[in-house]
């Protein structure tokens, strides 16, 4: 029998649901042959700063319209937005624990140009989970797999979004760099948790997600 695979979305700098679900799988697949969608962790991600949450996102243009699939999506570099976005990390997270021992990998790869956003994503988070010691490798999908077809998938291409918030009660809060301003910011971009925890972000996504709250394999999007 041919093993199911998890299917994602790319994203980019995921969010922590992502990370902690993807975790528990030797190989997941990117959905590579989607339609381009707007507005979702494909282009965005979200930090806690000392003005509060910020959504950075990053500019894309369809070459083909509407009709722009997933891979051909490219990233536009009219304004110098990954400049900014290096900046306002930089800003939120120079006082975290770990951002130091960190930084230097995630603002290469972030201030090097990438013509396509699958690219950018597929190379931060091939780095990140290196970096918290998760060995899940990552495939692409040949063609596009439709919702109501997904076998050989488990399908969770919608499961993680900026317009359905995860349940707060899926994550233990921990010391997060302005807990001294605001009460406990769950679900934000990985680097939250790389720059606070740092070696024990790993422990943290096994032991302080509790995934079990929804039923993976029926209800995916009630992460």
């Amino acid at each position: 029998m041919t093993p199911i695979l998890p299917l994602f979305a790319t994203a980019y700098l995921p969010p922590i649901a992502y990370v902690a679900t993807l975790m528990h799988y030797e190989t997941i697949a990117i959905e590579a042959c989607e339609t381009y969608p707007k507005q979702t962790y494909r282009n965005r991600c979200s930090i806690l700063t000392a003005n509060g949450l910020l959504h950075l996102a990053i500019p894309v243009t369809r070459p083909q319209g509407n009709h722009t699939i997933i891979s051909e999506a490219e990233i536009s570099y009219a304004e110098p937005w990954n400049v900014r976005h290096w900046r306002a990390i930089e800003s939120a997270y120079s006082a975290s624990p770990y951002f130091l021992y960190y930084r230097d990998g995630i603002e290469s790869i972030l201030l090097k140009k990438h013509n396509r956003l699958i690219d950018l994503n597929t190379e931060l988070t091939t780095h990140i989970l290196k970096k918290l010691k998760i060995p899940t490798h990552l495939k692409f999908t040949p063609d596009y797999v439709k919702p109501t077809d997904t076998l050989p998938y488990s399908d969770f291409r919608q499961s993680f979004s900026p317009k359905n918030p995860s349940n707060p009660a899926i994550f233990q809060p921990y010391n997060q760099v302005f807990s001294h301003k605001y009460p406990f910011c769950p679900n934000l971009t990985i680097l939250d948790l790389l720059f606070n925890l740092g070696p024990e972000a790993n422990q943290y996504l096994k032991c302080s997600v509790n995934l079990s709250i929804y039923d993976k394999t029926n209800s995916p999007n009630n992460l």
